[in-house]
């Protein structure tokens, strides 16, 4: 039985960590309408109905009942229509351009990554990918963990990983696959998404990206199991090639099966937002990754 000082949500006990997180997002994204922020929170703590829709309102009414017993402090409420001001990222010394890197990948050996899960390594992150990513950070939806990518040798950041909730639907995923509608969204978790992944500008290192990848889909399902509590079979990742060709992708063996619509990551209206059309690519983590998936 859980001790009497831990909060519930839904019946669920929520942890003194997550509570801490709650605590962070809020300080981070002071701009964030309530709304907004129980968006978030259901999404990072996978906090859904049985037919994948957020728990949003009891979870704005449970964060209301903390700010009530003084626990957070929440933004004050607005209409529901006010524009919304965009997150603004505090850039510091720490995030500037650094001398560069130009060396072999033997000189650099062994590549670690670092899980990030303290707020001053969160506050790296989030500046290294504003910056320096062409799509800047946003905060994502759905379960998250981030890495950097570094040097065992010299200590030295080399770029940041992202990993989150996939993409609701995609057509070449799916038809690739082979999972009907109901067992994609019974399913749909034992996906991860590659949703940033950024070598520092600085960086000029030949087969590094590939080398972080090949680390990347043995590393991240043990953490996502530890922190999730299931096992993910499948990742995958968009490319937009107008920018990039996909090298590292193809050089760790991830494989090419198709291009997105030009829609959202997670736009379940069918609606177009102007998104770029991308190249998306896939890593089975296990032999049975189908039959996972199918139930067949």
């Amino acid at each position: 039985m859980a001790p009497r000082n831990l909060e519930k949500f839904c019946g669920q006990t929520v942890s003194p960590q997550q509570l801490a997180e709650i605590v962070e997002i809020i300080e981070t994204f002071p701009k964030l309408s309530r709304t907004e922020l129980a968006n978030t929170i259901c999404e990072i703590f996978s906090w859904k109905r049985p037919n994948g829709k957020l728990k949003s309102v009891e979870c704005r009414q449970f964060l209301e009942r903390l700010e009530d017993k003084g626990t957070i402090k929440l933004p004050a409420c607005r209409e529901q229509f006010a524009t919304k001001s965009p997150t603004k990222i505090q850039f510091t010394p720490k995030g500037d351009i650094q001398p560069a890197i130009d060396t072999q990948l033997k000189e650099l050996l062994p590549i670690h990554l670092t899980r990030v899960d303290n707020k001053a390594q969160r506050q790296l992150w989030y500046e290294y990918i504003d910056r320096y990513h062409y799509l800047g950070y946003r905060l994502p939806f759905g379960a998250q963990l981030r890495y950097f990518i570094q040097s065992g040798r010299s200590g030295q950041i080399l770029g940041c990983f992202q990993f989150s909730s996939p993409a609701w639907k995609m057509a070449p995923r799916d038809r690739w696959i082979g999972w009907s509608d109901a067992k994609r969204k019974a399913n749909l978790q034992k996906i991860i998404n590659n949703s940033r992944f950024l070598i520092l500008p600085w960086v000029h290192v030949k087969n590094l990206a590939s080398t972080a990848l090949s680390l990347a889909v043995k590393r991240v399902p043990d953490d996502w199991q530890n922190a999730y509590g299931y096992r993910a079979v499948l990742m995958e990742t968009l490319v937009d090639q107008k920018r990039f060709k996909g090298t590292c992708y193809k050089a760790a063996n991830w494989i090419h099966v198709g291009k997105t619509t030009g829609r959202g990551r997670m736009d379940r209206a069918h609606a177009r937002d102007g998104t770029a059309i991308k190249e998306i690519y896939l890593y089975p983590l296990s032999s049975r990754f189908r039959q996972e998936l199918t139930g067949s």
